[in-house]
């Protein structure tokens, strides 16, 4: 999914950057503190996109000395700076300025554009009205692309499920974006309409709380690849089937998986064999499991098959949790 993933954070990026500059253009004019807090909003997410392209090339890179099982996880690692950064850059400073509006609350001032007087709430209306178009695009190329992914599962457990930070962060971005945007509308039409200014602090707040919501779910979700999260329950299943369906086999120690980036499946497998197989029969045999392995999926990788008996396995377990 990297050409999907790729092309979804280019028109995220590029929707964000045009959004950001209209929305600081009629925060200038107006004075919004929604409308500012909503331009910051679209800045740190396009600093996120670059920050996500850095990390789909970074994770790119071959196979080291140092790194002997490649840079696959920088894509999480620079997911999970974007999760930081849309709580502390978005989410922390919409709060901020929102109980600032609240304490000293004003009116939406108009705009003076080419000698002409234009009511704030046009001007806010017309960009945000814009930002809803723009967003609602990325949105949909993120979802398209998302939606490719998922298969038939749900789309909270394909979330949970993916391992292509890149792509969900996207998506969940671009559906808090639009979210704090219907947010953003209701505070500048309420400030207006009850000539009660605070319903803009108001919004700013609500548009922080959202984010931080978001970031943290980020945060959550990208802490596990991170760390070193096992393959999907589908691919785990294939593997254990492959294995106990190989003749010589007595018995399956472990199937062990784990994610080394998006598209970068190790698999551990550690088994108890028949003892009266030769030392060419064994290789065979090892050399068999490997290949049916990664043939079943093109995420699987590398495959390390351990020969031993089931009770030095069983003897194992208790120090391997602990």
């Amino acid at each position: 999914m990297a050409h999907e993933s790729n092309g979804a954070i280019y028109t995220a990026a590029g929707a964000n950057l045009a959004i950001a500059a209209a929305k600081f253009v009629g925060a200038f004019f107006t004075g919004s503190s929604a409308m500012l807090a909503e331009g910051v909003h679209s800045m740190v997410d396009t600093a996120n996109q670059i920050l996500l392209l850095v990390g789909l090339k970074r994770a790119r890179r071959p196979a080291d000395a140092r790194f002997p099982f490649g840079y696959g996880r920088e894509v999480y690692f620079y997911a999970f700076l974007v999760a930081l950064l849309i709580f502390l850059g978005g989410g922390a400073f919409a709060v901020y300025e929102g109980i600032h509006k609240l304490q000293h609350p004003e009116p939406a001032a108009d705009a003076v554009i080419f000698g002409r007087t234009v009511p704030g709430l046009y001007v806010n209306l017309a960009i945000l009205g814009f930002a809803v178009a723009a967003e609602g695009y990325s949105c949909f190329v993120a979802l398209k692309a998302f939606w490719g992914e998922k298969g038939q599962r749900p789309p909270i457990t394909a979330i949970r499920r993916s391992k292509d930070p890149a792509l969900f962060t996207v998506l969940v971005e671009d559906v808090a974006a639009l979210t704090g945007l219907v947010v953003a509308l209701t505070g500048v039409i309420l400030a207006e309409t009850l000539k009660q200014p605070a319903f803009d602090g108001i919004a700013s707040i609500v548009i922080g709380l959202i984010l931080i919501g978001m970031a943290i779910f980020l945060m959550i979700e990208t802490h596990g690849l991170l760390v070193g999260e096992a393959a999907e329950p589908e691919l785990v299943a294939g593997l254990h089937e492959i294995v106990r369906s190989e003749p010589g086999v007595e018995y399956v120690n472990e199937v062990l998986t784990q994610h080394l980036g998006p598209a970068d499946v190790l698999v551990n497998v550690s088994l108890d064999i028949d003892d009266r197989l030769s030392g060419g029969e064994v290789e065979r045999m090892v050399g068999q499991l490997e290949r049916r392995m990664k043939a079943l999926s093109p995420k699987v990788r590398r495959v390390f098959i351990e020969i031993q008996s089931r009770h030095d396995a069983a003897a194992r377990q208790p120090d391997r949790v602990a």
